[in-house]
């Protein structure tokens, strides 16, 4: 059935309330785009393609009028004239659309008559397609999958998984770039978190830093286990290289690793203050015994962790003497590295700092994301791959961060830390 369509007069509508009150009283306009969704011919993100066209189109039409005057059919006016239609292609935050766009040229032809639309070049100027492909990618859209997922992307431009592959690699390139040469010199830091993460075969150490005013920054990565001693150090060196301060006292946190914590003497000095993992431990611990223990072997430790430090310790020496004698290999795990899990104690900070300084759960969280963002890789190809995509999910990452959890009583921290300094310096 033929139908009329208004076409509407937008360089007389300003701003949203006009754009709004304009589609309300042009509903005529989306009277074949419902048709179809009704009669099924047609999927929503093809009206959405569809509506979205039809808006950019007027767009068009308007700006070209502004350089060519009305379009008058057998009139010729001024020094440019329309000149039929074109298809043309806009990019958008997640694809690239295909719109009909006026062609305009001077009167006097040759060479140089074609004339931009202004509002078409300002389109392409903003493009920020590879951008948008990377995001969509993190969040767990395969390169395999991208033409089934955005369909206009493939069918507008032609662009197939080879490209969209090409886009992916330049771009996190960039961000493993970008993370590596980050410099610290102007940013005070008081903790780091230290773990590793694994990609299939390959392991990743990242490093992630807390500054005085609680606000967490990705400070490294390097291609190796957190129980690699020479991966430790090189992660570490790499820091201190980009500005990291070896004169200052920070608080570490780490997951319990003896060559990360050799590596933290070796490079920071042997009485640098290491809190270990107490999540770490008690998986560690339990993972000695049989079922019908872990629950109240669990249980005991978490009520341990909440006492005093040296009340704590003597707590848990007392479990491992009583684990000793059935199950030595639990006894020996528990009393590794007893001292420092109660580092944070012996520092006297609030409980609120007690709770997100005793774990590595800040950096055990970020690897959950980007486990979560990585999942639909299958095939992990060499470390280069690994690493690129490990600096992208860091850096997506980081841009949730939040300040920690009792960060306005960091000054604890930071009076504890020079405190520490002071004491040993005498």
């Amino acid at each position: 059935m033929n139908r009329s369509y208004p076409i509407a007069d937008v360089r007389r509508k300003q701003g949203r309330k006009a754009l709004t009150e304009w589609l309300v009283q042009g509903q005529q306009m989306l009277l074949p785009l419902v048709d179809a969704l009704v009669a099924g011919k047609q999927k929503i993100d093809e009206t959405i393609n569809d509506v979205t066209a039809r808006l950019l189109e007027e767009l068009l039409l308007v700006s070209a009028e502004q350089v060519a005057g009305p379009r008058q059919r057998g009139k010729r006016r001024g020094p440019i004239g329309w000149h039929g239609n074109q298809r043309g292609v806009i990019p958008l935050s997640n694809r690239k659309l295909r719109v009909n766009k006026p062609r305009l040229r001077r009167r006097r032809g040759g060479r140089g008559a074609e004339v931009a639309i202004p509002a078409y070049e300002a389109m392409w100027a903003n493009a920020s397609v590879a951008e948008r492909m990377l995001e969509i990618a993190l969040h767990g859209v395969s390169t395999r999958n991208y033409e089934p997922v955005l369909p206009q992307m493939a069918e507008a431009v032609g662009m197939k998984k080879s490209s969209v592959s090409r886009e992916l690699i330049a771009a996190s390139r960039e961000a493993l770039q970008a993370l590596l040469e980050r410099r610290w010199e102007a940013v005070e830091f008081l903790v780091i978190y230290l773990d590793g993460i694994q990609f299939g075969k390959h392991h990743v150490l990242g490093a992630v830093g807390v500054d005085r005013e609680g606000r967490k920054h990705v400070l490294g990565l390097r291609e190796g286990a957190s129980e690699n001693g020479p991966v430790a150090i090189a992660l570490l060196e790499d820091l201190v290289a980009r500005g990291l301060r070896t004169d200052r006292r920070y608080l570490f946190v780490i997951d319990g690793s003896k060559a990360l914590r050799a590596a933290i003497d070796q490079v920071f000095g042997e009485r640098s203050l290491v809190q270990r993992c107490r999540n770490h431990k008690i998986r560690n611990v339990i993972g000695h015994l049989p079922k019908e223990l872990r629950e109240q072997t669990t249980k005991l430790m978490k009520a341990a962790f909440q006492l005093k430090a040296d009340q704590g310790k003597a707590k848990l020496e007392h479990q491992a003497r009583w684990l000793e004698r059935e199950y030595p290999s639990a006894a020996a795990s528990l009393r590794e590295g007893l001292e420092e899990m109660f580092t944070v104690q012996r520092l006297g900070l609030s409980s609120s700092l007690h709770r997100c300084l005793t774990t590595t759960n800040l950096i055990d969280s970020t690897h959950s994301v980007v486990r979560r963002k990585t999942r639909r890789i299958t095939h992990w190809q060499h470390g280069e791959m690994v690493m690129r995509w490990a600096a992208v999910s860091f850096r997506a990452m980081e841009k949730q961060y939040r300040r920690i959890q009792g960060h306005h009583d960091l000054w604890m921290l930071e009076a504890a830390l020079q405190q520490e300094v002071i004491t040993r310096a005498a």
